[in-house]
């Protein structure tokens, strides 16, 4: 028994070892694919990405993300404890996880793990999010996250995404586009930003006017230098 314990804490620590050089890694370096484009590949679609740095991206997208997504980026530690309580409110049927997630949990599970919504999969996520918010400055996790979120049927960051939608570069992007490009990322693949519907339309409409309460209350500071005021 002592054997067995010893040999499945020395897996543990070799797991959570190789975990963290990833984590330490792609801190520094590009995730070359994720699980996601591997899986839409072999379902057809292609892999149109173009890695930029946060720099070459518009602030209003980050601005719009950040109002979109996970208002609190700047200010937790990876993980929303209400919006997580909300979703375990909304589960308590017994069902597999769902809602409550960070900008910087997305950025862990795209970067490191599967499209899946087991408990196994969150777990997992869960201690990749800690790992990068500890290792990583909230710019590098803004960064990696623009860069391979899916905006399309074989459409991954925001280069790809505003070229393909916009027919411009990512720093070119107006508030209007931003908003448009970040409103659809719960479903970017039947929703085009290049031709909202009036839903869409709407909802663009109203994270713009988030987007102006982000900036004045400076809730992306930490990734765009803005105080607020």
């Amino acid at each position: 028994m002592r054997q067995a314990l010893r040999i499945m804490a020395a897996v543990l620590l070799a797991l959570a070892a190789v975990g963290t050089g990833w984590v330490v890694l792609y801190r520094v370096v590009p995730p070359p694919l994720t699980a996601l484009m591997v899986i839409r590949t072999f379902d057809g679609a292609g892999i149109n990405r173009d890695w930029v740095p946060l720099d070459a991206i518009a602030p209003a997208l980050v601005t719009a993300v950040i109002a979109a997504e996970d208002t609190k980026f700047c200010t937790h530690n990876g993980f929303d404890w209400a919006a997580i309580g909300d979703a375990l409110d909304g589960n308590e049927d017994g069902g597999p996880m769902r809602g409550g997630s960070t900008i910087s949990q997305q950025t862990a599970k795209n970067a490191f793990l599967w499209p899946d919504r087991t408990w196994v999969r969150k777990g997992m996520e869960a201690g990749f999010t800690a790992l990068m918010e500890a290792l990583w400055p909230k710019r590098r996790v803004m960064e990696v996250y623009l860069n391979i979120i899916e905006w399309g049927d074989g459409l991954y960051g925001a280069e790809a995404a505003a070229r393909a939608w916009f027919h411009k570069p990512a720093s070119a992007l107006t508030r209007r586009e931003a908003a448009l490009m970040a409103v659809v990322l719960p479903n970017p693949r039947r929703w085009s930003p290049a031709a909202p519907t009036p839903f869409i339309a709407r909802r663009a409409a109203v994270i713009e006017t988030r987007m102006g309460v982000v900036r004045r209350d400076g809730l992306d500071g930490c990734v765009t230098g803005s105080r607020g005021g």
